[in-house]
């Protein structure tokens, strides 16, 4: 019998992209269950049986403290030891805006800087996303250039079109030697720019992030997070000139980053 590549969304309150993930994945052909926090935290819900962890975008619990705060505390602190082992059976995590938020706050992200087996003390904060320069909320589409070689970037053209929507999105690393890790080891996944490719100006860089960071792997490219919205231009249509462009593709830039999740569970992990 065919085995299905099976994605958990992960959902609690405030959450709002999970219909819109879950469509992209379930598209490629996966199994997508919106699951709450509180089913995982009561273990009703194993974390184990899933191939895929997505954290979508929204305002988990209001953001009343500070973007993704709450849920990442709830995923460190009491499914810490389930992650890990998540991460370290070469399973895929991908959290989109919000879900960007809560894994840099939970430490899942950048992770580990050195070797690929992670423990639960290799989970600390070394990052964070802070206010917008602007001091303003963000909604507006990026170009962003492809970093990288991860799982999740397979195949993406070299510049890509996502919108935005965060009051939060400033990405600041802990200090000059995380930046350089980063760097060094591959980890940025996209980097905000001009439609040219170019070094990008405000609003080109809608938050002002160090050096334009969009968005980044860890140390495997198994675990992504990125503020932009590759769900929000999935299909050809989802552009705002899409009726100025020639059409020769059914999807929009974001398809690519699910279908890319679904394939690599297919060839690796089934």
């Amino acid at each position: 019998m065919k085995k299905t590549p099976k994605v958990i969304v992960l959902r609690t309150a405030g959450t709002n992209c999970d219909v819109e993930t879950g469509f992209a994945f379930e598209h490629f052909g996966a199994k997508v269950d919106a699951v709450h926090i509180n089913k995982l935290l009561d273990r009703e819900v194993n974390l184990s049986d899933y191939h895929i962890l997505a954290i979508p975008g929204g305002f988990t619990y209001g953001d009343d403290i500070e973007s993704g705060r709450i849920l990442a505390n709830e995923l460190r602190l009491h499914l810490g030891k389930d992650i890990t082992k998540f991460i370290n059976h070469k399973k895929l995590i991908i959290g989109i805006c919000n879900g960007f938020q809560v894994l840099v706050k939970a430490g899942f992200l950048p992770g580990k800087m050195k070797g690929s087996t992670l423990s639960t003390k290799d989970i600390s904060q070394k990052a964070t996303l802070i206010s917008n320069d602007s001091s303003r909320f963000e909604d507006r589409w990026t170009y962003l250039e492809v970093k990288g070689d991860s799982v999740w970037t397979k195949g993406l053209k070299e510049i890509v079109y996502f919108p935005v929507a965060h009051a939060e999105g400033k990405f600041v690393p802990q200090d000059s030697d995380v930046l350089k890790s980063l760097i060094d080891n591959g980890q940025l996944a996209f980097r905000y720019c001009s439609a040219y490719g170019e070094a990008p100006v405000y609003p080109q860089n809608p938050n002002g992030s160090i050096e334009n960071i969009a968005g980044i792997t860890d140390i495997t490219g198994r675990v992504l997070g990125l503020m932009p919205h590759p769900e929000r231009h999935f299909i050809f249509e989802n552009h705002p000139f899409w009726t100025r462009k020639e059409k020769n593709s059914m999807y929009g830039d974001g398809a690519k980053i699910f279908e890319n999740g679904v394939n690599y569970v297919k060839e690796v992990l089934l």
